[in-house]
């Protein structure tokens, strides 16, 4: 009887345990590409679009940016990966991408503050999505190629924690360290880079050899993105739970600085501070479970009941900011929500991480599956901006915002139910 062929390191499954090492620098790594996707999004660019548009004008400058920039995500992200899964590099077939994102991530990083209208800021902001998305995209196919599934859930965890610290971090730099745009974007893109090189250096990137790699033709290529749901149900649901709340979180947070303004009545200055403070609290919470919960998840096996709960209890943050009331007293039940919100979405990204690498459809096409589910990440920034302006101009302000977060997220809690494949 003939043997059957065993597939290249690149393609197989891992199973040897990964060592700390690779664990603290895929950490940094994340931490790295945090900081210059969610300090931009919290901090730079809220006041960039302040700076060009003015006050009157801000929202809409904003949701323009964002709205358009997020392209970069929904396009440079599944590309990205599908590319890298393709990539025969001596290299490897992540590093390439890991490197060359973040050294063009840097460059736009760089320019961002010298931007002077409208139009200028949101291509730039596109081309920074793109290079950042493409980054991140060879780093999260790393994990499927490298760690085996019962490692799965730390090393998910460490990823939500360095989610975490990133945007705690870079905020905290440009409202407490770094105090102008220029100082602030300079800072963030090198951080960047500085952040994502030891895990270059660290990870051992199998080459996949010519032979294994198919055929290129265009249009198998671009059909190869629309993975089937009657073929991968559980993929399918998989990718419409993180949808959906990617984009209650997104509602909930994009908006944060202007409801400290706005809503609470905090002048410009102080609101950046209170952001921070937040932002801290939230960070808090998260460090309490998303390790803990990724560790637990392994040791019980069991993945769904942990992402479901913890859905509710970010969908519980949004009920307690939509009650806040429109004053500076309000600010204590707001510190409530940023805890709740981070120790639900530090146990949620603890464990969805590692039951979304449970449900993929092939060895072969890691990147590229990654890359699609990380749209669902990708696509609430294009719909949060607009969202955000027409619930709170249009259809009864923060209050209402917010409750509509938390019906949407518990819409995410429950499109995990019918999964099938994983417990």
């Amino acid at each position: 009887m003939a043997e059957t062929a065993q597939p290249p390191r690149a393609l197989a499954e891992p199973t040897a345990r990964v060592r700390g090492g690779f664990l603290a620098g895929l950490a940094l790594a994340n931490l790295g590409i945090m900081l210059a996707f969610f300090t931009p999004i919290l901090n730079l660019l809220p006041r960039l679009s302040e700076e060009i548009a003015g006050s009157g004008g801000k929202e809409a400058a904003l949701a323009v940016v964002t709205g358009v920039g997020v392209l970069g995500s929904v396009i440079g992200n599944p590309l990205a990966g599908a590319l890298s899964d393709r990539t025969v590099s001596r290299w490897g077939r992540r590093r390439p991408w890991i490197l060359g994102g973040s050294v063009l991530g840097m460059v736009g990083l760089l320019l961002l503050p010298h931007m002077t209208t409208v139009i200028a800021l949101t291509v730039l902001w596109l081309v920074v999505q793109f290079a950042v998305n493409a980054a991140y995209a060879g780093l999260t196919a790393t994990v499927p190629d490298e760690v085996p599934v019962d490692q799965r859930g730390v090393a998910s965890g460490l990823i939500g924690l360095a989610q975490a610290l990133g945007p705690v971090l870079g905020v905290a730099i440009v409202t407490y360290v770094v105090l102008s745009l220029d100082g602030g974007s300079y800072i963030t893109a090198v951080l960047f880079v500085l952040f994502a090189l030891p895990f270059v250096v660290i990870l051992k990137d199998p080459v996949l050899p010519k032979a294994d790699r198919p055929p290129f033709r265009l249009g198998p290529f671009l059909k190869a993105f629309w993975v089937s749901p009657r073929r991968y149900p559980d993929f399918a649901w998989a990718w419409l739970a993180r949808f959906l709340v990617s984009l209650g979180f997104a509602m909930a947070t994009l908006y944060l600085l202007y409801f400290l303004e706005d809503h609470l009545g905090f002048p410009a200055t102080q609101a950046g501070q209170q952001q921070t403070t937040l932002l801290l609290i939230y960070t808090l919470g998260m460090i309490l479970t998303a390790v803990l919960g990724g560790w637990v998840s392994d040791r019980s096996g069991r993945r769904k009941p942990f992402v479901i709960i913890a859905s509710v209890i970010m969908a519980l943050a949004g009920v307690i900011l939509a009650l806040i009331p429109a004053d500076e007293s309000g600010f204590g039940l707001a510190a409530v929500a940023a805890g709740t919100l981070g120790i639900g979405y530090g146990w949620y990204l603890g464990v969805d991480q590692a039951l979304i690498t449970q449900v993929l459809p092939s060895a072969d096409a890691r990147g590229r599956d990654l890359g699609v589910i990380n749209i669902a990440n990708s696509m609430p920034q294009v719909l949060a901006p607009v969202l955000c302006a027409l619930f709170v101009t249009q259809l009864g302000g923060y209050g209402t915002l917010y409750l509509a977060t938390a019906v949407i997220t518990l819409l995410g809690a429950a499109a995990i139910i019918p999964i099938r494949s994983v417990r």
